[in-house]
Formats: structure tokens, C-alpha cells, sequence
């Protein structure tokens, strides 16, 4: 396939998946919503919400602007034009992170309203606000990268010289703006809900007695805010960077492979007609998500989820043999590994898509609404918070034992299969179906806002039984988006990894565990990610303490609060919540950002491939381990709250809180954030990797 059919393939795909989301968009605003009092407070949460995006863009634009300035300054020649991609990167990632968190805002009551006639019609509302989401980012990635390669090609000519010296380069850039804006994201969104969150339920839930979601609690809209800008408009930022990266990462693997110069650009072009499969893919499992009589919500946009791979499945070797034609190519390996062709390609790109969906299975086992991990806990909750704290951690650590064997099994196999490339293709693999994965992921916080919704709206029994089962089946598909997530992050590392040492021009020697840079290096790179998850976590005690202590002062000072003869102050919560993210996201940005270039200039590539190393090992199994203790904290308290005995206000329910409070912060700010951590730090290094090369060359 020639290189401007690729390109022409991912505008295309982009446009298809845009187009769905603005359709799906225009449906749901149609919606109706029979409540005044649910118009009213979802009106609250839109507001909150759009004033902390605007007000964390406000934040991040002077710094976009100035390492946009950065890079024009450091590079020459036609890599100046590397600032303009990194612009376009992170101005797509907010336009995606900001129409998805406006759709879901607007999702939430109509969720919560179309609950009054059933689980289906609900399922279908807060799904398609999910799928706005999907595939957003998915057509806003692609559609991005295809203007920077068709302008770079028009530009600089699209032969296999100017693609791999020039245009592929300055995609790079598209990537680092990507991961600049997730990592702020991430972050901020993930100290706002958790702030929020955990002053609600400790003062609302343990000290004030008042039940989950009740509108006397004053944090509660900012609780439900945080679910949009942190889960949502967090996630979004998150796994656009991810799709993103793996398909440059995998293009410059494809340009820098041992081959024919035609064989090169086919390599690279790959990737874009994959992904532009993944599309169709994607928005085909959106229409098999059905909620049917008697048809568990879970099953059904797990129909969706498989129905997707299976399809992507069905087309990876034709689209493999389509680009790259027939025959094998490359030499062999030095490990003795013969060529490669479009079917061990295709095999290999099947190995990370299995792999992910093994990911998405297991973290569903460890931390589902009623699996044997999940009643474990309940169990010893019986017993107190302290036995609830232990086991959970118990099982957050054992959890991590299946995932990190199915991505070394993926990054064995495709290696196997194609070599470097192949492990490329795994990653891209994983991320082939984004569109609906991110779909059913951000279906969770909106089925979450529904609950809220029909819970301060006083909605009968009914309808909250309902929002209730939908929200159960929300936390799993969160816990599952936040697995993918890091199961992607981790063979997208390795991907950046692969082709930073190919940048940098690194041989074995250079990268050798036995050379005293590279252990350095793999030290610190260790440590960094329990560093820049205790700034994380330490962010979130503070804002929390202060976020305690306003609600303590509205229900001291204003007894009528708690007496319903009083309105809660809920534009302070929100305020508190906006001022300590925007404050505080920036020290553990900082460092995943100062880190990679600090280590580069001073130790050297070797010392910054150690550290990329050894950031991406601790990285991985810290973020599995944090985000499904904390989903498996989560559903235990869930499970607790819907038994008829020992339920809600019980000492086991008392026990289970506590247990929810200490995992809100694993599971939904420092967890996740580690992905954009390692992920970061290695396009970064990609990026420096020519400056690196010829300073220590």
C-alpha cells in the first residue's frame, strides 16, 4: 500500500468515528428529561465540571506553549516543525478529554430519567454517552496524526529519505503532546474526584450517618464533578496518549526496520490501516451492545467488547497482506529468528489483542461485584477496618501476578513472530478496539452520575434499584478500563523503549544490565514511580483534610443542613476541589517530565535507557497492584450495601467505607497516573533521542 492510501485510510477512519460520535451526541441531547430537580442538579455538575476543564486548560496552555517554544529552539532545520505537532497532539487530546465530559454531563440525567422505564433503556443511554467518548479520541488521534503526515509529506516529500529522517520525527511531537496534556489530566482530575470523594464519605457516610449521594451532603456535586473530569475527560486523556504513542512508536519501528525502502513505508504505513480497521471495528461492537429482557447488563456490553476483537480478528491478516504484500522480508535475526511476512504480523498483532482482552477477564475476576476476591474482603470486613485494609492489599498484590504474565506471554510471542516489529504490533494490538473499550469504561461514571442523580432527586425505590444495578456493573467496567489501561501503557512503553534505542543508536553493550550507567539508571527508574505516586497520594490527603473540614463547618454552622430546612453550600466544595488539583498537579508533573531530560543530559542514553527500564518494571505491576485493590475494595463495599442483613449502617458496611476511602486514591488517581508516567517519560526520551546521540556520540 502506498503511503498516501495509508494516510488516506486513517482520515477516513477518523472521519467514520467522528462522525458516530456526533450522531450519538445529537441523540442523546434529544433525550427527555422528565425531572425538574434532576435538570436542576445536573445542571450543578455540568457547570462544575466545565469550569474545572477550562480552568485546568487555562493552566496547561502557558506551558503547552512554552515547550512548544522549547522545541522549535532545540531542533533545526525541518524539526522545528516538531513544535507545531506537539501543539496539534495535546489540542486534540483536549478537544476529546472536553466533548466527551460535556456528552457525559448531559448523559447523566437522561440516564438517570430513562431508569424509570427499565435497565435497557437506560443501558442504552448512558452506553451511547460512553461511546462519545470512544470514539472521540480514537478519530481525533488519527485524524491528527494523518494532518501531520499528510502536511509533513506535502512539505518535505513522502520517499523513504525525508518519511524516516523528517516526517516520522516530527510525529513525535503529536505523541509528547498527547502525553503532556494526559499527565495533567490524569493527575489533576484524579486529586479533584478523590478529594471530593473521600471528605464526602468520611464526614457524610462514617460521621454524619447520611446515606451515599444524600444532597445534604455539601460535597456531593463535587463528587459527582470529579467523576466527569477525572474518570471521563482522565481516562480519555489517558488512553489517547496510548493509542496515539503505539502507532508512532510502531510506524518509527516500521521506517527503521532491516528492509527494502518500499518495505520500510509499508511497515510504517501499517499501523494507520489498522487502526483504521479498529475503527469499523469498534463502532460495529457499539451496535451490538443490547440490553434485552432478562439479559444481564454486564453480558451485554461484554457482547459488544468480544464482538469487536472478533471482527478485528477476522481482519488483521487481510488487512497485513493488503499493505505489505506477499512473501517474507527482513533478514534473520541475530537470535536466529527467521523473516517475517503479513501473517506472522498479523499473528503477532492478534497476540496483544488476546492479551488484552485476557487482561480485561482477569481484572473482572479480582475485582467484579461478587467474585471470590471481592467476598474475601467482605468477609473480613466482618472483623474491622484494619482486616479490611490487610486483605485488601492482599489481594491488590496477587492480582498482579496474572496480567504481567499475559503481557510477557504477548511480548514473547510477537517477538517470536516478527522481532521488534512484532512487539509493536502487540501494542497496537491491545489498543485496536479502543473505540469501544474506552466506551464501556467511560460508561461507568455516567451510570455512577445516574445513581447520584436518582438519589438527591428522591426518585422512587424503584428506579434508584435500577441505577443501582447499573452503577455495580459501572465499577467492574472502570476497573476493567483502568486494566486495559495499564496493560496497553506497559507494551507502549516498550514499544517507545525500542524506538528510542533505535534513535539513539545504542547497541547491546550500551544498554547491558552489567554497565554501572545502566543500573543507575534502573534504580531511579524504579523509584520514580513511588515517588510521584506518594506526591500523588500526599495531594490528595491535603486536599481531602480541607475538604473535610468545610463540610464539618456547613454542618456545624448551619445545622438546618442536616434538618432539610437548609441548602448546602456545594459551589465551595467544588471550588476547594479545583483549587487543590490545579495547585497541586504540577510537582508530580514536573518530575516525570524534569526526570527523562535531567538523567539523558546528565548520564547519558544508556543511563536514560535504564531509567526507562526500570521505571516501566516498578511502574506496571505498582499500578495493577493500586488500581484493583482499590476496584476490589470498591465492589466490597457494594456488595456489602445490598444485602438485606449486616447492609448499609452496619459495623461491616462501617468497615467496608474505610476500605473504599484508602482504595479511592489507588485505584483512581496514582494508579492510573502512573501509566502517563511511564509512557511520558519514554516519548520524551524519543524525542531527545537525536540531541542525546550526537552529545554523546
Amino acid at each position: 500500500m502506498d503511503f498516501r492510501y495509508g494516510v488516506a485510510a486513517a482520515a477516513l477512519a477518523a472521519l467514520v468515528a467522528l462522525v458516530y460520535a456526533l450522531t450519538r451526541a445529537r441523540w442523546i441531547y434529544r433525550q427527555p428529561v422528565g425531572n425538574a430537580a434532576l435538570t436542576r442538579i445536573s445542571g450543578h455538575i455540568a457547570l462544575g465540571a466545565r469550569t474545572f476543564l477550562a480552568r485546568e486548560y487555562g493552566v496547561l496552555a502557558p506551558i503547552v506553549l512554552g515547550a512548544g517554544l522549547v522545541l522549535a529552539l532545540a531542533n533545526t532545520g525541518p524539526l522545528r516543525f516538531q513544535a507545531l505537532a506537539f501543539v496539534l497532539g495535546a489540542l486534540a487530546s483536549a478537544a476529546a478529554g472536553w466533548f466527551g465530559m460535556r456528552v457525559a454531563t448531559a448523559a447523566n440525567a437522561r440516564a438517570a430519567w430513562a431508569a424509570t422505564a427499565g435497565v435497557g433503556p437506560a443501558l442504552g443511554v448512558a452506553f451511547a454517552g460512553g461511546s462519545v467518548m470512544g470514539m472521540s479520541v480514537v478519530g481525533l488521534a488519527l485524524l491528527g496524526i494523518a494532518i501531520v503526515l499528510a502536511g509533513g509529506a506535502a512539505i518535505f516529500g513522502s520517499g523513504y529519505a525525508s518519511l524516516e529522517t523528517t516526517v516520522f520525527p516530527i510525529l513525535s511531537g503529536f505523541s509528547l503532546g498527547a502525553s503532556t496534556i494526559a499527565l495533567f489530566a490524569r493527575v489533576g482530575g484524579g486529586i479533584f474526584t478523590k478529594a471530593a470523594d473521600v471528605g464526602a464519605d468520611l464526614v457524610g457516610k462514617v460521621e454524619a450517618g447520611i446515606p451515599e449521594d444524600d444532597p445534604r451532603n455539601p460535597a456531593v456535586i463535587a463528587d459527582n464533578v470529579g467523576d466527569n473530569v477525572g474518570d471521563v475527560a482522565g481516562m480519555g486523556a489517558d488512553l489517547f496518549e496510548s493509542y496515539a504513542g503505539s502507532i508512532v512508536g510502531c510506524a518509527i519501528l516500521g521506517i527503521a526496520a532491516l528492509a527494502s525502502d518500499v518495505l520500510k513505508i509499508r511497515l510504517a504505513v501499517l499501523p494507520l490501516a489498522l487502526c483504521a480497521v479498529g475503527v469499523l471495528a469498534s463502532a460495529a461492537g457499539c451496535f451490538i451492545v443490547r440490553a434485552r429482557p432478562g439479559r444481564a447488563p454486564q453480558k451485554a456490553l461484554n457482547s459488544g467488547s468480544f464482538g469487536a476483537a472478533g471482527i478485528a480478528l477476522i481482519l488483521l491478516y487481510p488487512t497485513a497482506r493488503l499493505v505489505l504484500g506477499e512473501g517474507r522480508f527482513g533478514p534473520a535475526q541475530a537470535d536466529g529468528s527467521l523473516p517475517f511476512d503479513a501473517f506472522r504480523v498479523a499473528l503477532a498483532a492478534a497476540s496483544g489483542l488476546v492479551a488484552g482482552v485476557a487482561i480485561g477477564s482477569l481484572t473482572e475476576f479480582f475485582t467484579g461485584t461478587d467474585t471470590r476476591p471481592v467476598r474475601k474482603i467482605a468477609r473480613a470486613c466482618g472483623t474491622g477496618a484494619a482486616t479490611t485494609v490487610i486483605t485488601g492489599l492482599g489481594v491488590g498484590m496477587i492480582s498482579t501476578a496474572p496480567p504481567i504474565l499475559a503481557v510477557g506471554a504477548a511480548i514473547w510471542a510477537s517477538h517470536a513472530l516478527a522481532g521488534l516489529y512484532g512487539v509493536g504490533m502487540a501494542g497496537l494490538g491491545m489498543l485496536l478496539t479502543l473505540g469501544i473499550q474506552l466506551s464501556v469504561d467511560a460508561y461507568g461514571p455516567i451510570a455512577d452520575n445516574a445513581g447520584g442523580l436518582a438519589v438527591m432527586a428522591q426518585m422512587p425505590p424503584e428506579t434508584r434499584d435500577v441505577t443501582d444495578s447499573l452503577d455495580a456493573v459501572g465499577n467492574t467496567t472502570a476497573a476493567i478500563g483502568k486494566g486495559f489501561a495499564i496493560g496497553s501503557a506497559a507494551l507502549t512503553s516498550i514499544i517507545l523503549f525500542a524506538a528510542f534505542v533505535a534513535a539513539a543508536g545504542l547497541d547491546a553493550t550500551q544498554v547491558s544490565v552489567v554497565s554501572p550507567t545502566v543500573i543507575i539508571g534502573l534504580i531511579a527508574g524504579a523509584m520514580i514511580p513511588f515517588l510521584f505516586s506518594a506526591l500523588a497520594m500526599d495531594a490528595i490527603g491535603v486536599s481531602a483534610f480541607a475538604m473535610i473540614e468545610e463540610v464539618r463547618r456547613q454542618f456545624r454552622e448551619r445545622p438546618g443542613i442536616l434538618a432539610e430546612t437548609d441548602t448546602p453550600d456545594y459551589a465551595a466544595c467544588v471550588d476547594i476541589s479545583t483549587r487543590s488539583a490545579l495547585r497541586r498537579m504540577i510537582l508530580p508533573g514536573l518530575i516525570a517530565i524534569a526526570s527523562p531530560v535531567a538523567i539523558g543530559l546528565a548520564g547519558g542514553p544508556g543511563m536514560l535507557a535504564g531509567l526507562l527500564a526500570g521505571a516501566t518494571a516498578s511502574g506496571v505491576v505498582l499500578a495493577i497492584f493500586m488500581a484493583n485493590a482499590g476496584g476490589a475494595w470498591d465492589n466490597a463495599k457494594k456488595l456489602i450495601e445490598s444485602r438485606d442483613v449486616e447492609g448499609k449502617g452496619s459495623e461491616s458496611h462501617m468497615a467496608a467505607v474505610v476500605g473504599d476511602t484508602v482504595g479511592d486514591p489507588f485505584k483512581d488517581t496514582a494508579g492510573p497516573a502512573i501509566n502517563i508516567l511511564i509512557k511520558l517519560m519514554a516519548i520524551i526520551s524519543l524525542v531527545m533521542a537525536p540531541l542525546l546521540a550526537g552529545l554523546w556520540r
